[in-house]
């Protein structure tokens, strides 16, 4: 079993976005949403989509049951930086 709906939508990403990132389809992306084994050539992509996003995601929030927190949101002057 894996979260990727939740983590999907804690992200705030369609399923199209979150495909392009993980280097997948849309179809795909519906089908491990409803179920289908979510391979962890696919969770490591998704670890560093998610990272790239200010997200710390772990295969424990993927397959197991950590708890999502929401991603550290950069101020201006830390975007502007390049933080």
């Amino acid at each position: 079993m894996h979260n990727l709906k939740p983590i999907r939508e804690h992200l705030g990403v369609t399923q199209q976005v979150l495909a392009d990132g993980i280097d997948c389809t849309q179809g795909n992306i519906g089908h491990y949403e409803r179920g289908q084994d979510f391979p962890p050539d696919r969770a490591r992509l998704l670890i560093e989509f998610a990272k790239h996003r200010g997200f710390d995601l772990t295969f424990d929030h993927i397959y197991g049951s950590a708890e999502l927190i929401a991603p550290k949101r950069r101020t201006r002057s830390e975007a502007k930086e390049g933080v």
